[in-house]
C-alpha cells in the first residue's frame, strides 16, 4: 500500500497552491519529514492533474531504448528526476533513478526485461539459455554489436566535448524548457 493515499496527496496539493502556506510549511504541519514528496506532487499536479497523484495499477513494461532515450534527455538536459519524468509523460520519477543506478552498475543489460517469477525445477533449464542464444543469426548478432559501438563512441565523444570545456558543452545541451521550468519554481 502506498504510504500516502490520493485524497491526501490532492489535499496537501490544493492547500499549497490556493493557500499562503510554502512546502516546508505544510511539511510541518502534515507531519512529514521532508518537503521533498510536496514539490513532486504539486509538479505532477501541475504536469498531470489529479491523474499525476494516482500511482498505476498495471505494471508497465517499457523497452530498453525508450529507458535509453529518457536517461540521455536527462543527462544531455541535466534535468532532474521529476522533470524528465514530466517531459516523458510518466507520473513515477523514482523509476528513472532506478534505471539511472542500473545502467551505471550492469550497463545496458541491466535495463532489459527479465523473467518474473520463480525459475523451474527442470533440469532442462540451461539447455534453453543456450538455445536462446542461437536464435540470434550472425546478422542479428552484428547489428546489435554495431548498436553498443556507436551509443560507446557517442559517449565517449561527449565525455571527452565535456572535459576539454566543461561549460560550453553543457550551455550548448541545455533545453530552453529546463531554463522556463525554474522560474515557475521560485513562487
Amino acid at each position: 500500500m502506498a504510504k500516502y493515499s490520493e485524497k491526501f496527496k490532492l489535499k496537501v496539493v490544493m492547500e499549497y497552491l490556493h493557500g499562503s502556506l510554502g512546502y516546508p510549511s505544510l511539511a510541518k504541519k502534515h507531519g512529514m519529514s521532508s518537503k521533498t514528496p510536496i514539490i513532486g506532487w504539486v509538479r505532477a499536479y501541475q504536469a498531470f492533474g489529479e491523474e499525476g497523484l494516482r500511482r498505476k495499477q498495471s505494471i508497465q513494461v517499457f523497452p530498453v531504448k525508450f529507458k535509453l532515450n529518457v536517461l540521455n534527455f536527462m543527462k544531455q538536459t541535466g534535468a532532474s528526476y521529476q522533470e524528465t519524468a514530466i517531459a516523458f509523460k510518466m507520473n513515477n520519477p523514482s523509476l528513472i533513478a532506478s534505471w539511472s543506478s542500473t545502467l551505471r552498475k550492469e550497463g545496458i543489460e541491466g535495463l532489459q526485461e527479465k523473467a518474473k517469477g520463480r525459475s523451474s525445477m527442470s533440469k532442462k533449464q540451461p539447455k534453453k539459455a543456450s538455445e536462446s542464444e542461437k536464435v540470434l543469426t550472425r546478422e542479428e548478432q552484428l547489428e546489435r554489436e554495431n548498436e553498443l559501438l556507436r551509443l560507446e563512441n557517442s559517449y565517449l565523444k561527449k565525455l571527452k566535448a565535456f572535459q576539454e570545456n566543461p561549460n560550453a558543452y553543457l550551455e550548448k545541451h541545455k533545453q530552453r524548457w529546463y531554463s522556463n521550468s525554474k522560474k515557475k519554481d521560485s513562487n
